[in-house]
């Protein structure tokens, strides 16, 4: 029986389903996909559409409601929602440091987490469609960064399933490989960097100061993971969201403290560092982060740590020779590096099955060109002119490929623009799939 509860102006009712690990094999092993529907309060029993949320990521959980918050406000007008916990994520059936040492070895862990991509999560998605609301029943998607990815899959396997899409940063480059991915990404990151130092120049020696003293003694952190110089590096991911560089700028604000041996590294901000770097609340997402680009037919070979590889090509982000140089020192992105598996102890033990699944060869094809060319199902898309995550780029030239897609390309936000102005954004994407703008 599901479970209903009330919050201020809407009401949730929690959906367990059980759905094959293998969608090829539907009496094989199977798994829990969890879903929150919302629905404005007193439109409980309106016939309503269908609206599935599909959540950035890859391992990102659907977001928690609290009221008619964010573009929640804006979608419960017009929609029944469906907050969809990707396999793997949230109360679906974790995948965790924790869980997938119960699968055994390194080699049954990444055969186990190769079902975890868009594909599968599409699939979850036609037989959870099925039960809520029928075999012939439609309904549209709101896909979100790499819920954008999933929406393009979607639209790739089963598009008489939807009656209209909308996407928000996430237009992925239909025949990028991960290499192509990262080759792009780099200037952009680089971009990110040349604008925060812009706005506090001060942060160029506070950064230089803190990379200098790591380089020399990595700073254990409070998890027991380590802060190296690379590692903080990585909190460049922040640069990528509308108020990240402040974020960021903060955080190097209280970088010191005066100890009983002299100056060190603060608490405070190793504590803050840690909550930024550590993916225990998503180990998905650095585990699977590269096999989401994977597609035998784009590049049949493995993705192979692209991130790492690529990075060679960009010696502005070599942290030392900015330090020898008297340069600023770089921060990185949304880039995942095999040292992760050691310097967090969330992904230490997921480390023999990461590169596993950096060395596979054979991903089937998450995107079907041919079909996206003929498509007919309303399709509109925001695309962030300055995004630091989807290449700006290789949104537009998919956006091409889909017959009939809409894009609105703006500034005005960054990656997280449906979080920050979710009611603004959905609003506008709401009214192209209409035909009103």
């Amino acid at each position: 029986m599901s479970v209903v509860s009330r919050q201020p102006g809407i009401v949730l009712t929690d959906h367990l389903f059980q759905v094959p690990l293998d969608h090829q094999v539907p009496q094989g092993e199977q798994i829990e996909v969890y879903a929150r529907e919302v629905v404005a309060a007193g439109k409980e029993r309106a016939d309503l559409p269908w609206l599935l949320y599909l959540q950035g990521g890859p391992g990102g959980k659907a977001n928690r409601p609290l009221g008619r918050d964010s573009w929640l406000d804006r979608a419960l007008d017009d929609y029944r929602v469906l907050l969809l916990d990707q396999r793997g994520t949230g109360r679906s059936t974790p995948a965790t440091r924790q869980t997938l040492l119960l699968r055994g070895s390194a080699q049954e862990q990444a055969e186990y987490l190769a079902f975890f991509r868009a594909d599968s999560i599409v699939r979850d998605a036609e037989l959870i469609r099925r039960q809520l609301i029928g075999e012939q029943g439609q309904w549209s998607l709101l896909g979100q960064s790499f819920g954008g990815f999933c929406t393009l899959t979607y639209l790739s396997l089963a598009p008489e399933s939807l009656r209209e899409a909308m996407v928000t940063g996430g237009l992925a480059g239909l025949r990028s490989s991960a290499a192509d991915v990262y080759r792009a990404a780099y200037p952009r990151v680089a971009r990110k960097n040349k604008g925060h130092y812009a706005r506090y120049p001060q942060d160029v020696e506070a950064v230089r100061r803190i990379a200098e003293h790591l380089a020399t003694s990595a700073a254990p952190l409070p998890d027991g993971g380590l802060l190296t110089v690379e590692a903080f590096q990585a909190l460049g991911l922040l640069l990528g969201s509308g108020s990240g560089s402040d974020s960021l700028h903060y955080l190097l604000e209280e970088a010191w403290v005066r100890g009983s041996a002299g100056l060190e590294l603060s608490d405070t901000f190793l504590a803050g560092a840690q909550a930024k770097l550590s993916y225990a609340d998503g180990p998905l997402y650095a585990v699977l982060h590269e096999s989401i680009y994977g597609q035998r037919s784009v590049d049949p070979g493995a993705t192979d740590w692209a991130a790492q590889r690529v990075r060679s090509e960009f010696p502005e982000f070599d942290a030392v020779r900015a330090l020898e140089a008297g340069s600023p020192v770089h921060f990185t992105g949304e880039m995942i590096y095999p040292w992760m598996f050691e310097t967090d102890p969330a992904l230490r033990p997921l480390r023999g099955a990461a590169e596993l699944l950096a060395q596979r060869t054979d991903w089937p094809d998450l995107y079907a060109p041919e079909v996206l060319a003929t498509n007919q199902v309303p399709v509109v898309a925001a695309v962030y002119h300055d995004d630091m995550y989807v290449d700006t780029a290789d949104s537009l030239a998919t956006a091409d490929a889909v017959r009939g897609l809409r894009t609105w390309v703006t500034n005005e936000w960054e990656h997280d623009g449906l979080r920050v102005s979710g009611n603004q954004v959905l609003d506008r994407l709401i009214r192209m799939s209409r035909g009103e703008l």
